[in-house]
């Protein structure tokens, strides 16, 4: 009685904290969390009252985690912002271990009393599993989804979009410099491959320390830090790759061309996700590549 008491007391702030967590992203969803909580508090006001009626005022201090076959719960209610998917499963485990716990208790105990409130806060943990289980397949409210966008936009589209423009631009001058200057294309591919790794490390730190998401929303630094530095690599290696074919006029011109298409991409990119109109897209990143292009050519030329 005392451990259920207990575990009662832990499910209801936990589920306070998703609550809290979920409020500005899904308030829907925080609400049914929310119940959820007050429905373990009647639980915990039962398990007392039974508990008072039999053994008096005081209850041993007993938790779960001294307890043999309760799993270690990962504390993810600490984290900002949380993921629904994420709490929905948390949820779902914490409710189906507690029901175990309460069928095997009530079959031990020989308290008929206590037997029956057991067996049905079994079934009433039952039926919160299958609650948790739908909150995350609800639909999300217009204002949600637009929340939800935004949130991609932030923590995906945005630092994938810098390092892709990044790694596809800030590469040209060094590669084309190395294939006007050497006319050797293993060489130029050897400056490129450094460059779009180099660029990429540089980037995903960047990204990573420069901001930790807890104000902005951004989620989290290393998971922004790893698609910006990705993209980046990748953006510096689609015009690298070309100058494996040993002869370097075919290979300049197979990297013009995937230049082009990179540049098509970002354009694209910034006029669907990010609301740019189409010519101006195009212009600021087009006219960006030409400028880089042509100081690589220049140097290498001189």
């Amino acid at each position: 009685m005392a451990l259920a008491i207990s575990l009662e007391e832990e499910d209801a702030r936990v589920y306070d904290d998703f609550a809290d967590g979920l409020q500005e992203s899904y308030p829907e969803q925080a609400k049914k969390f929310a119940a959820m909580r007050q429905d373990e508090d009647s639980h915990r006001h039962r398990l007392l009252n039974l508990y008072r009626e039999r053994f008096g005022e005081h209850i041993p201090l007993i938790r779960r985690q001294e307890v043999k076959g309760f799993v270690k719960r990962r504390p993810i209610w600490l984290v900002r912002p949380l993921g629904l998917r994420a709490v929905q499963k948390e949820a779902e485990l914490m409710e189906l271990e507690t029901k175990r716990f309460y069928e095997a208790a009530a079959r031990r105990t020989t308290d008929v009393g206590i037997r029956q409130l057991l067996g049905d806060l079994a079934e009433e943990e039952r039926h919160h599993a299958q609650t948790a289980e739908q909150i995350a397949q609800t639909k999300l409210s217009e204002e949600e989804s637009a929340r939800q966008k935004r949130l991609f936009l932030l923590q995906v589209i945005q630092p994938g979009l810098a390092g892709l423009m990044d790694g596809s631009v800030s590469t040209l001058a060094p590669l084309f410099a190395a294939a006007f200057a050497t006319h050797n294309s293993w060489d130029a591919f050897r400056v490129g491959l450094a460059a779009s790794i180099g660029a990429g490390i540089s980037m995903g730190f960047a990204e990573a320390l420069s901001d930790d998401g807890s104000l902005t929303g951004r989620g989290h630094p290393w998971a922004r830090g790893t698609v910006c530095g990705l993209m980046t690599a990748i953006g510096g290696l689609g015009h690298s790759l070309p100058y494996l074919i040993p002869d370097i006029h075919v290979a300049t011109w197979i990297a013009v061309a995937v230049v082009i298409c990179e540049l098509g991409v970002i354009s694209w990119v910034r006029h669907r996700f990010m609301d740019t109109p189409w010519s101006s897209a195009v212009v600021q990143v087009v006219l960006g590549g030409i400028l880089v292009f042509l100081v690589g050519i220049l140097i290498g030329s001189s």
